[in-house]
């Protein structure tokens, strides 16, 4: 199976020794939450059992590839989110945004706890937890699965990827994912970073490019380090500033081309 690589030799060499420990939560996870009160121009519509769950869905119902977006920690009803999801649609996708908090996403007003609520609110368990979404789609379209996953939506990625749920998966700016993850997903995977991010640093993505190398079933991967960009460039962003516009527009593309060559 195919390989490919986006950084240098010397610094997959600089990264040999040592694994990467799990991110704790920080800060970073709050910077700039999503204006919620924003004007909506939306493609899709709010399900409001989707296998259990609340969901935004949009895209083509008829197409055989479907994708589960999986939030960061502001939940389902971001509109830059549903943005994306909608020119993920637009690319020939089914795609469905559960609403994984229960209608419990962190608002980051003054005072929350995000430890407390990252505790409540577990990637591992939501993904265990969400397997009647991906039987749903298999038994409903038999649609070939991927799954996209921003920050806390990146770890549910990973733990998904364990279960056979998906063909493939990307991850972009994720929290708490960990070198042993990448032993342990069994689909192609995609990984996108940010230069200035503090929640999983270019060193940590570096090592997870460096376990999948060495893997001898040598599952198909990619990993990308954008510059200039801090955490969550790849869903929450400055619409103003056309910097941070180019890059999310980069990463989608990316994850896009990713399920096109990997649903099938």
């Amino acid at each position: 199976m195919a390989m490919e690589v986006l950084y240098p030799l010397f610094l997959c060499l600089a990264v040999l020794a040592g694994t990467a420990a799990s991110a704790p939560p920080h800060s970073r996870c709050l910077d700039n939450p999503p204006d919620l009160t924003a004007a909506r121009v939306e493609s899709g519509k709010v399900v409001h059992d989707f296998a259990g769950y609340k969901a935004y869905v949009t895209g083509a119902i008829h197409s055989d590839r479907a994708v589960v977006l999986a939030s960061d920690v502001f939940g389902f009803e971001a509109p830059l989110l549903r943005k994306i999801a909608d020119k993920v649609g637009e690319a020939g996708y089914y795609v469905v945004v559960p609403d994984f908090f229960n209608g419990q996403p962190l608002t980051g007003t003054p005072g929350e706890n995000l430890t407390k609520w990252l505790n409540e609110h577990s990637p591992v368990k939501a993904a265990q937890d969400a397997k009647p979404i991906f039987a749903t789609l298999r038994k409903e379209q038999k649609f070939s699965l991927g799954v996209g996953g921003y920050c806390w939506g990146g770890k549910f990625a990973v733990e998904i990827a364990k279960m056979n749920e998906a063909k493939a998966i990307v991850i972009s700016h994720p929290y708490s994912v960990i070198v042993g993850d990448m032993r342990e997903v069994k689909c192609p995977i995609e990984i996108l970073g940010g230069e200035n991010d503090p929640t999983t640093p270019p060193k940590f993505i570096y090592k997870f490019l460096n376990v999948l190398r060495k893997r001898s079933d040598k599952i198909p991967y990619f990993g990308k380090i954008f510059p200039g960009v801090a955490h969550s460039f790849a869903c929450r962003y400055n619409i103003t500033n056309p910097f941070k516009v180019k890059t999310t527009e980069q990463a989608l593309a990316l994850m896009v081309g990713w399920f096109e060559k990997h649903l099938k």
